[in-house]
């Protein structure tokens, strides 16, 4: 199974200032998140950030705001059900006027595609983007977890992490594998923009 860009939703858990500097390698992991959201943005694939009591932790890291389009707040470190409103919109509602049709004669406005397939990286691994992994999976995501651009305060969490959500059913990839099955082939119009990146 390879991921495809109309499919997914890239998101991003809990880069805050004020967690940033307690995670290992963090300016590589921060470096790979802000590579991952800008191809994102190039393939067109929505982007959202998750923001854990950013009264204590701060807000998202200056490097990463400009590429995210959707910033959701949270307490509980399971982002799966506060994310439903961004990765699963309802329809709008129709509205009417005098001198439009009756209600019963309008169209409703569809809901955008359905995108089944939640690309995830994030802070801490194995707290919030855990959880939040494991809560999307139970709401039938498809999910996929870019270990280059995820950490945790250690080493042996983030493994221990690892290891818990490939036995979860989770996809683990890198930043590379992502550009390059959202993209399929050199022929793909974005190939030479996604490539400077990669590179």
């Amino acid at each position: 199974m390879l991921l495809e860009a109309e499919d997914s939703h890239l998101v991003l858990v809990d880069y805050q200032h004020r967690l940033m500097p307690a995670i290992h390698e963090a300016q590589a992991v921060l470096a790979n998140a802000v590579r991952l959201a800008r191809i994102a943005r190039i393939m067109e694939v929505p982007v959202c950030a998750t923001e854990e009591n950013p009264e204590g932790l701060g807000e998202t890291v200056a490097e990463l705001k400009p590429h995210v389009a959707t910033i959701v707040r949270k307490m509980a470190f399971a982002g799966g059900e506060d994310l439903m409103p961004v990765l699963r919109p309802l329809p709008r509602a129709t509205s009417g006027n005098a001198r439009s049709l009756p209600r019963h004669l309008q169209k409703a406005h569809a809901a955008p595609p359905a995108r089944n397939s939640a690309v995830l990286a994030g802070c801490e691994t194995h707290v919030c983007l855990l959880q939040t992994a494991l809560s999307l999976l139970e709401l039938e995501y498809d999910v996929w977890v870019v270990t280059d651009a995820c950490g945790s305060r250690t080493e042996r969490n983030r493994d221990a992490a690892f290891d818990r959500l490939a036995a979860a059913g989770c996809e683990l990839v890198t930043v590379e594998m992502v550009a390059f099955e959202w993209l399929r082939t050199a022929r793909h119009p974005r190939f030479a923009e996604v490539l400077t990146l990669v590179k």
